[in-house]
């Protein structure tokens, strides 16, 4: 007892403190993350903690001693009606198939899939093909069972799934979007403001503290163990140690925080964990007087991590919080809660949700979006840094260095005189970016997943991802928010099949097609563009960006598609590079005859690596020092094709299918690349 006590006085001195949790924090055992299941077998058996039918695809997470996801095609409409009806949280599951390792994101500054899952401690992807279920279960998976069944019978059950089970996915894509523009999706998560909530009813009912404990344990578990519910519920508890009494919210927060990491400390990458407790610790420093100034104080807290995760911030969303947070915390949270228990309210529910997606709609419209770029590391360390040097002097600090961080990230940006090209990887499908040393953005091409069957209607999937939130997402990082020329080389799909949903969801200022009649593709995308009154110009010879010029050497028309790419020589900082499009033997032929080429420094090979382009003739003429085949993993057609790789044996190969996405930056005279591979 008296080393308790000792220990306790000892802990008062915030430097010892901090020291000490630095230590434990570099302590944890590192080891914690390793994968320990044979990925050479290929059988799993577990419990169904989580599962999601979209379509034809079914995804589980299935828990043993360790964690998986196991993703599954279904075959037939009446298996899918099987699963439907008997898949439960809590059956037990035998599973095969093939173990593979979750990929990282392949475009740079975009959602990293295998950062997100080891946030969770899953290490491994199941690609399964056979199943067994056995329908066991606990009773805390009969509880969460019985609440699922209860909200499958609501309107607007996807808002009862968010509320209580902190599970958003059944949303509607595009009312969530108006939710991300409008800066709220935190409401979207369980936090501790809905536990702190929870407890003030149970409370109420005059429910002992420590038997609230306990309830608030078998809620974590209902939500999987979410990190700010975590946080509330391990603070709660940590307040009612009798030595920990005299410790400030704030010293108990940072044990919270190192409670958690001992146990996962792979949550540090859990974007929900970095949120929760940047937000709780700032507010226990800044210590609000009233609720506006709390919504105040938490826009700012969390908007370098808005900004450092989403590149943009909306002027909006100071004003949107105030109006919409006390609006779900004092209504429509509480009402969700209470209509489970009593149905006869749930039409008071949806009515609640019809205006709060009104606001939502209606705020998303009048949006003012500053797009500033990912900020450095060190503005972001920086920002917080500040923040606890001088908390005491709360709005005057946080308005200053707030306004520091915007024009810094915006400056860091705009002062980037270096030239980036990216080969974005886009599947089966072309794509490159340029920004030149004046921040100006040219795009060949836009990719496109081709579709090559139509599905019955029950195995259509909701859940759609367009490659052109890739470009978006990777513009919006390098502080752009448009396009200056869009270059399309050819109309095939694979080449401009995302020009529409670019157009229509980014700022596009010119659009140029190549020589040759339009496809039914480009004339979809000029009817757009006449819409949108965005000036479009075909089979041009040059283009004149800054002090650039990029040569069409490509002019003569052809009676198919491919011959007539664009083909495009430009040099950037004395560094030449060549863009062929699908143009085939034909036209490098034709090209050898009309022009006397230099050696390329960075060629884009045409047609993806296929054995109807890259001829040993064109290629030894232009003696490519670096290579850049776009290519989809695994594709349907064999690219690329042998003979093509023989021909550019001299240079060094990047493929977006093996390498992702390729960076080439130049800068004061020297070329860096870079690869995002998966």
């Amino acid at each position: 007892m008296h080393y308790l006590k000792r220990l306790n006085q000892i802990l008062q001195h915030n430097h010892i403190f901090i020291l000490l949790i630095a230590i434990l924090i570099i302590s944890i055992n590192v080891n914690n993350n390793s994968n320990k299941i044979d990925i050479s077998s290929n059988k799993f058996n577990g419990i169904v903690e989580d599962y999601y039918i979209d379509g034809d695809k079914l995804t589980l997470q299935v828990k043993n001693k360790q964690k998986i996801i196991a993703n599954y095609i279904i075959k037939t409409k009446k298996e899918k009606d099987f699963l439907e009806n008997n898949l439960i949280l809590g059956s037990k599951i035998n599973l095969e198939g093939e173990f593979s390792y979750p990929n990282k994101n392949t475009t740079p500054n975009n959602f990293n899939y295998k950062k997100y899952l080891k946030s969770k401690k899953i290490y491994l992807i199941m690609n399964t093909h056979k199943y067994k279920l056995k329908n066991k279960n606990n009773i805390i998976y009969k509880l969460k069972n019985k609440i699922i069944k209860i909200i499958d019978s609501k309107k607007k059950k996807e808002y009862y799934y968010t509320f209580i089970l902190g599970n958003k996915r059944d949303i509607d894509n595009n009312i969530y979007n108006d939710y991300k523009t409008n800066g709220i999706t935190h409401l979207f998560a369980i936090s501790g403001m809905h536990i702190s909530l929870l407890i003030f009813v149970l409370r109420k009912f005059k429910i002992n503290d420590y038997f609230i404990i306990v309830i608030l344990y078998i809620y974590c578990f209902l939500v999987m163990f979410t990190p700010s519910v975590m946080r509330v519920i391990i603070f709660f508890t940590l307040k009612k140690i009798k030595y920990l009494k005299n410790y400030s919210n704030f010293k108990i927060l940072i044990i919270t925080a190192l409670i958690l990491i001992t146990l996962n400390n792979n949550i540090i990458f859990d974007i929900g964990f970095i949120y929760s407790f940047v937000i709780t610790g700032g507010l226990f420093l800044l210590n609000p007087k009233n609720s506006l100034i709390l919504a105040f104080y938490a826009f700012l807290l969390s908007f370098p991590i808005t900004l450092y995760n989403n590149y943009e911030i909306n002027i909006l969303s100071i004003l949107i919080n105030i109006i919409i947070v006390p609006y779900v915390s004092i209504l429509v949270y509480p009402i969700i809660m209470l209509s489970i228990i009593i149905p006869g309210i749930t039409n008071i529910v949806e009515l609640l949700i019809n205006i709060l997606e009104f606001i939502n709609k209606l705020f998303a419209n009048i949006k003012i979006i500053l797009v500033l770029g990912k900020p450095p590391i060190i503005l972001i360390i920086t920002y917080y840094f500040l923040l606890l040097r001088y908390s005491k002097n709360k709005r005057k600090t946080l308005l200053v260095i707030s306004i520091v961080i915007i024009i810094s990230t915006k400056l860091f940006y705009y002062l980037d005189n270096s030239y980036r090209i990216f080969f974005i990887d886009v599947g089966q499908g072309d794509s490159t970016i340029i920004k030149n040393k004046k921040n100006e953005i040219v795009m060949v091409d836009t990719g496109g997943k081709v579709k090559y069957e139509e599905k019955e209607e029950w195995a259509v999937r909701k859940g759609k991802y367009n490659d052109s939130e890739k470009f978006i997402k990777l513009l919006k990082s390098i502080g752009k928010s448009s396009i200056d020329y869009l270059i399309i080389t050819h109309g095939d799909f694979d080449h401009m099949g995302e020009a529409i949903n670019l157009v229509n969801n980014f700022k596009v200022e010119k659009v140029i097609f190549n020589c040759g009649p339009y496809n039914e593709l480009e004339k979809e995308l000029i009817k757009v563009l006449d819409k949108k009154k965005i000036k479009y110009y075909s089979c041009i010879k040059e283009l004149n960006v800054d002090k650039n010029k990029l040569y069409f050497l490509q002019t003569k028309e052809y009676d198919n598609e491919n011959d007539n790419s664009n083909v495009i020589y430009t040099e950037l900082n004395g560094y030449k590079f060549m863009f062929m499009g699908d143009a085939s033997v034909t036209t490098e032929k034709e090209i050898l005859n009309k022009y006397d080429l230099p050696s390329i420094d960075v060629l884009k090979v045409g047609h993806h690596g296929s054995k109807t382009s890259s001829s040993k003739d064109f290629i030894d003429k232009i003696n490519p020092k670096y290579s850049i085949i776009s290519v989809g993993k695994n594709n349907r057609y064999g690219h690329p094709n042998k003979e093509a790789l023989d021909n550019l044996k001299n240079s060094k190969i990047y493929r977006t299918d093996q390498d992702g996405s390729v960076m080439f930056k130049i800068k004061n005279n020297k070329l860096r690349i870079e690869t995002c591979s998966p």
